[in-house]
């Protein structure tokens, strides 16, 4: 059975070969960044923030206006939110074995029928790609089933810019089809074996060296 998130949905859009040999084989790991290491501090920093009240590193606080906005939300609070569903969309634990589907809400408020989902992004808002916030809005309506509206947001935190959606219970089966050619790809290449390069300009930082592409790309 196929297990997915979203970021490796999206590894696997940007290449299936990467995505074998990563996420599958295991030959190779991906090396963190220096802007990944930097949004998984921030991301920390701002958890322990809106659950605990842990105060603000100094280089941090210019973030505090837009968090104590999330923090005095009426509803109960959920930082780091760990959800999962297996493949007949039913609500399981994050680390169980039959699980099909799984996410972290970076922050989960739940009042009553209503609900907030917030993505903490550290990156650019030029180019915001808000189905990630569709995969979790899904899975807040299936494990909180007196949920019925749903606001979903990436919160760029360097700029302040909030960029949202918003979903209704009525809408579940439309938004999963958001999902499904890619699940069908993605299903095709397990069965077939096919696992075919994408090749980009980003090849020759790819983790893959065994890659022709990579090695080409590594020339220029």
């Amino acid at each position: 059975m196929i297990k997915w998130s979203f970021s490796g949905l999206k590894d696997f859009i940007n290449c299936p070969r990467q995505y074998h040999e990563v996420k599958v084989l295991r030959n190779f790991t991906k090396k963190p960044t220096e802007q990944m290491l930097y949004g998984t501090e921030v991301h920390k920093a701002l958890e322990d923030y809106v659950r605990d009240g842990t105060p603000l590193a100094k280089n941090y606080e210019r973030f505090k206006p837009m968090l104590d906005v999330l923090v005095e939300l009426p509803g109960t609070h959920y930082a780091e939110h760990k959800m999962a569903l297996t493949a007949d969309k039913t609500p399981c634990d994050f680390d169980a074995e039959d699980y099909w589907v799984r996410g972290i809400a970076d922050l989960l408020i739940v009042d009553e029928a209503d609900a907030l989902i917030i993505d903490y992004k550290t990156g650019s808002a030029r180019y915001p790609d808000l189905r990630q916030m569709k995969l979790m809005a899904l899975m807040t309506f299936i494990h909180f089933p007196e949920v019925q509206d749903i606001r979903a947001g990436l919160a760029f935190v360097m700029s302040g810019n909030l960029v949202s959606e918003d979903y209704k219970r009525d809408m579940i089966p439309s938004m999963w089809d958001v999902f499904a050619p890619t699940l069908e790809r993605l299903a095709a290449a397990y069965e077939s074996g096919a696992w075919s390069p994408n090749p980009t300009p980003l090849c020759g930082w790819c983790p893959v060296d065994t890659c022709e592409f990579r090695e080409k790309r590594r020339r220029f």
